[in-house]
């Protein structure tokens, strides 16, 4: 087959869920022998200008890059309040790019074509008006309830409404895309409920989160036992509140060997006042790493503190590939087929993370049976090569 899949940001370096999945599904594809092309937005903050070491996986699709600035000043956003329409998807609209994409579809006869996530589903009116080819939309996650989960967290009232309001557009336009496409793969059977329930009449399918095990090469010898960390890119705002939550919790107690062990925390996109949280020789603030799973290789017991968000946690899924033992909230595991106790440990309030991080830092056995379960669960559900199988055969029933 050839497939052509729409990005609202360029998946390379592979750093964060978003680019990880993206990848592997096109990695996956290709290895099948079907012809891929990707086309990708590439917002200005990104910043990406091919200055990183090129991909292995550019060599083998054909690939086209269309910049775009998704920037706003503090009065354009003053003025969105005022605006019925969902300008955090609104942003990524741009008419030349719309253009690019109409000819792209009629020049080159595509057996289907993949819209990853709600940010380029403004332009699936144009791709509907200049072909016929099947479209299948890949939900991430159900956008508007990220925003409705972080409007709970904020006692602030004036935040709290700004945040409903946001919800409520993005709601309203989430709900008028989903009978557009031909198809629907989602990661976890929550979403899939939903968009049945809000009167999807196409295929709605359960494809999960799926990665390259062979990539996964835990070695314990380089493991520091006891050690907690946190890995995750804090320019998506649940991640962000999640560990700013965890860090306010646990920040006397770590630092005041309560609880006797070392925390780190890395990801992209760290602000710099989060260096505020640095205590010499307890709680390390370490930024961007070179390579996150030599990172999560080397720390013992994972931390995700997730409060908000949606969709599964790709996060998790590499952790339980690389053997960790991980504590996560039930949001923050949702959609992952797990045991608690057995293959993680879900916390949901500061007290039992508490309990579950003294726990495993006393038990260094039963971390490592923890890590060994959870491997085993991701070779079962969530291996590349099974689930890229899936998702072609959603492709081949709407042929």
């Amino acid at each position: 087959m050839k497939i052509l899949i729409l990005t609202h940001r360029i998946p390379f370096p592979q750093n964060g869920g978003y680019p990880i999945v993206v990848c592997n599904t096109i990695r996956g594809l290709v290895n099948l022998g079907h012809e891929v092309s990707l086309v990708s937005l590439n917002a200005r903050k990104q910043h990406h200008h091919g200055e990183d070491e090129p991909d292995e996986l550019l060599s083998r699709i054909k690939f086209r890059a269309y910049d775009i600035d998704t920037s706003m000043s503090l009065m354009q956003g003053f003025l969105t309040t005022f605006n019925k329409n969902a300008y955090n998807v609104d942003r990524y609209y741009d008419l030349n790019f719309e253009k690019l994409l109409i000819g792209e579809v009629r020049n080159t006869t595509y057996d289907i074509i993949q819209f990853e996530g709600l940010f380029v589903a403004p332009y699936i009116d144009a791709v509907r008006r200049s072909c016929k080819t099947r479209i299948v939309y890949r939900a991430h996650n159900l956008e508007h309830q990220i925003w409705e989960r972080l409007a709970q967290q904020k006692a602030d009232p004036l935040k709290k409404f700004y945040l409903r309001l946001m919800s409520r557009r993005i709601k309203k336009y989430e709900l008028e895309q989903i009978n557009k496409f031909d198809a629907i793969a989602v990661f976890t059977a929550q979403d899939q409920s939903t968009i049945l329930l809000y009167g999807a009449k196409m295929p709605v399918e359960i494809v999960p989160v799926g990665i390259e095990l062979s990539h996964y090469k835990p070695d314990f010898s380089k493991t520091e036992f006891p050690s907690l960390f946190f890995l995750g890119s804090l320019d998506w705002t649940p991640n962000r509140e999640g560990i700013e939550w965890f860090l306010h919790a646990f920040h006397t107690e770590l630092e005041h060997d309560e609880l006797r062990v070392k925390f780190y925390v890395a990801g992209n996109d760290i602000p710099e006042e989060f260096d505020d949280y640095e205590v010499m020789g307890k709680i390390f603030i370490q930024g961007e790493v070179d390579d996150a799973l030599e990172f999560v290789n080397s720390k013992a017991i994972m931390i995700v503190p997730l409060l908000s968000g949606g969709g599964m946690r790709v996060k998790i899924v590499e952790g339980m590939a690389m053997e960790k033992c991980i504590i996560s909230t039930t949001l923050g595991a949702e959609g992952i087929n797990y045991k608690n106790g057995v293959n993680i440990l879900i916390a949901n309030t500061r007290e039992e993370f508490s309990r579950a991080i003294r726990r495993c830092i006393a038990d260094e056995d039963y971390c490592k049976a923890v890590g060994a379960n959870a491997r085993r669960l991701v070779e079962e559900q969530h291996d590349a090569n099974k689930v890229t199988n899936k998702l072609v055969s959603v492709y081949q029933s709407l042929l």
